[in-house]
């Protein structure tokens, strides 16, 4: 099969396409014919080498985000059989295989059906960042009907899925974004207010829309130096949710206001096969909604081959996506 392989970590001219053997079946796994990919931050730190203790052995094959059709079952699987249309966040990490291929062989658990009323490109943006959304809202943050919540990043890749959950499970929807473009796609998605970082401080935004309160949980899916501004912006006793803490900060803020930090990183149950399971029930979840219509990925208009990979790689790391960037099968 022709596959996209990285032989050492660096720029996204590390790419190769290469002609490898087809994976085998395995007991508990399913062959996939890969119709789609997309790409996440993860993708890049891995790449590059930031994060090589989670990366799979070279030659790598890498990207999680998965949708296509499965070719064969393995020994033991039970849900899924030739023929099935599905999608998840697979591989591409320590110990498995990635995406950029023209098949993956991908764990049972980790998938799940494909929701009928979306395509293939828009099932492979969803895997990774709707799990991450789910697993901090609902898993550790326990949002609940009617509490205020801010998120953070309004278009990015988790931040535009978090707001279309937090408002399907009834709570008022707060987003920060640097345009009003922005802000107005996050209205779109279900977002109740949408405000400009770059024109309101955290103090004023908090007085505005909480009485000087606020919020009742925070999701940060940026990092860095935000994570502070979260910390300011949470309610006494209230949570903030981080998918990126790689960083150093004063806890004095948590301290002050009683407030819970939750760490969400989806790759664990990933790379700890006995948590496996989780992440298929989610997706089962996650179709659900999409079936009803309150999911829905937004998608970077810029598309892209599984040619084109590096040049997918540089887009994602110029900043300038608006939503995900999907790759289709095309050599």
């Amino acid at each position: 099969m022709k596959a996209q392989i990285i032989r050492s970590f660096g720029t996204p001219s590390v790419f190769q396409l290469e002609e490898i053997a087809k994976p085998e079946i395995v007991p508990g796994y399913v062959l996939i014919q890969v119709k789609a990919t997309s790409v996440n931050p993860i993708d890049l730190k891995i790449r590059s080498g930031a994060v090589s203790g989670i990366a799979p052995a070279f030659p790598a094959i890498l990207h999680g985000d998965v949708a296509g059709i499965v070719e064969e079952v393995g020994e033991g699987v039970t849900g899924f059989q030739p023929g099935d249309e599905v999608f998840g966040c697979a591989g591409g990490f320590k110990g498995t295989g990635g995406a950029l291929a023209e098949y993956m062989l991908a764990d049972a658990r980790l998938i799940a059906h494909k929701p009928k009323n979306i395509t293939m490109e828009e099932a492979a943006a969803l895997p990774l960042v709707a799990i991450t959304a789910w697993e901090a809202l609902f898993d550790r943050g326990q949002i609940k009907a009617g509490q205020n919540v801010l998120i953070h990043a309004a278009t990015g890749g988790v931040g535009h899925v978090a707001i279309q959950l937090a408002k399907w499970a009834g709570a008022n929807v707060f987003t920060t974004a640097s345009s009003q473009e922005k802000l107005e796609i996050a209205k779109r998605l279900g977002a109740d207010v949408g405000i400009n970082y770059r024109e309101e401080s955290v103090q004023d935004y908090v007085q505005t829309y909480t009485n000087g309160k606020g919020f009742e949980v925070v999701f940060d899916t940026v990092g860095g130096e935000n994570l502070g501004r979260s910390f300011e912006a949470a309610a006494m006793n209230g949570t903030v949710l981080a998918v990126a803490a790689r960083s150093t900060h004063n806890l004095s803020p948590l301290h002050a206001k009683g407030l819970s930090l939750h760490v969400t990183f989806m790759l664990l149950k990933i790379i700890n096969e006995e948590h496996r399971k989780h992440h298929g029930e989610i997706l089962k979840k996650l179709a659900r909604i999409v079936e009803e219509g309150a999911l829905r990925p937004l998608i970077d208009p810029n598309r892209f081959t599984f040619a084109d990979v590096g040049k997918a790689h540089q887009f994602l790391e110029s900043q300038q996506a608006i939503g995900k960037i999907v790759l289709q099968n095309a050599w």
